[in-house]
């Protein structure tokens, strides 16, 4: 399971995100002998707990009836070559998952090949970064009350069978968890509304939940293993801050606000609709688009796999001061800084340019050569 086809198959990508994405929850049962389950087993789970130095109190967590372990009560500090650590203690993790608790193993999206494979996969569809988390649980033990998250979500079962109850209520677009409710929990179970499914996923399953839906999840006859990728896409608040950079360009945004009382307030009044005229602008322009674009292409981080002691060879380009076409849009950027340079390596661009799309470089760069503007070394 390599692609967002793969997980989601039999529905396919069109019908998906035409029907179900950040709409209503959608549950593909697995096929008979599909590979969705191959995403993780015990095996390759109790050989990344084996590993007890790639864990911090931060990426391995525990939860015993609803409510989280302090990491003072199954960490300890250990001294490392690098200096000072404090990490899960495997004997205390193992004592604690014996009495019934849970385990919650984060940020494992580039841990494993079939993980990191998904998560790369995902990134570019839903313009998010991926985060993956895997959650281990035992027979009748709750780890969260019923709750949202505030991110899209994919949970695919791996191993034995989980119970998951979906509610009716489902969250206005949340970017925070509530505040000013006193006790969350019962605020949860309170506003989620009546019981609208109950879905029990089995190895290979899949489940989409939109971010905002209420739900929890319950382990059933026997021990539970589930792998949950997270979407975070970007929201509206990112234009703010892109929009302060290139307001402050211009300066009419860095001139002084009249005063309130100059002329009964219409001077304040015209100097903020000039402002916010001027915003409007902005956001419309192909430039704000563009560093949007370059936002989002951060998310999705190359991935990059080495094959040692082999190195890759270089593809040397070399400019020969001609002016180069004119490229629109983020690749614009790092063609500038290429043309710039009395020679250059591809690779080195693509490193270097990481919001810009690779397909984009190679084609840029490719179109300069063809045009005689680039000369390959």
């Amino acid at each position: 399971m390599r692609t967002l086809d793969d997980l989601l198959h039999p529905i396919t990508p069109d019908r998906f995100f035409a029907e179900f994405h950040g709409r209503k929850p959608l549950h593909i049962p697995a096929d008979e002998g599909a590979p969705k389950r191959a995403l993780l087993d015990w095996r390759t789970f109790n050989s990344l707990l084996n590993q007890p130095s790639i864990w911090t109190a931060q990426s391995l967590k525990l939860v015993r009836d609803t409510q989280p372990v302090p990491p003072e009560q199954y960490c300890r500090s250990v001294q490392t070559q690098s200096g000072a650590a404090f990490r899960p203690d495997p004997a205390k993790v193992a004592l604690f998952l014996t009495g019934g608790a849970s385990l919650i193993a984060g940020d494992v999206q580039d841990l494993t090949p079939p993980i990191a494979a998904l998560s790369a996969a995902l990134g570019r569809p839903f313009a998010a970064a991926v985060g993956a988390n895997i959650y281990c649980s035992f027979k009748g033990v709750q780890a969260f009350g019923t709750h949202f998250d505030l991110t899209d979500v994919f949970a695919v079962q791996t191993e034995g069978e989980k119970l998951w109850r979906l509610y009716e209520s489902c969250a206005d677009a949340p970017v925070e968890m509530p505040s000013g409710v006193g006790d969350v929990r019962r605020w949860f179970e309170q506003t989620r509304g009546r019981l609208q499914a109950e879905i029990v996923m089995k190895p290979g399953d899949v489940l989409y939940l939109p971010r905002g839906w209420y739900h929890d999840a319950l382990a059933q006859d026997t021990a539970s293993l589930h792998v949950t990728f997270s979407l975070a896409s970007l929201h509206g608040r990112i234009i703010f801050n892109l929009l302060e950079q290139a307001a402050m360009q211009d300066s009419a945004f860095r001139a002084y606000l009249p005063a309130a009382e100059k002329d009964g307030g219409r001077a304040l009044q015209q100097h903020l609709a000039d402002l916010g005229r001027r915003l409007a602008q902005l956001t419309a322009s192909p430039t704000f688009r563009d560093e949007v674009a370059m936002t989002q292409e951060r998310l999705t981080p190359r991935t990059h796999s080495f094959a040692l002691p082999a190195r890759a060879p270089l593809t040397q380009y070399k400019t020969n001061g001609l002016l180069g076409p004119a490229y629109e849009g983020p690749v614009a950027h790092a063609m500038h800084w290429a043309l710039s340079q009395p020679a250059f390596a591809l690779e080195e661009v693509i490193a270097q340019f990481d919001f810009v799309p690779e397909a984009d470089i190679r084609a840029a760069v490719d179109q300069a050569e063809k045009t005689g503007v680039l000369k390959r070394v």
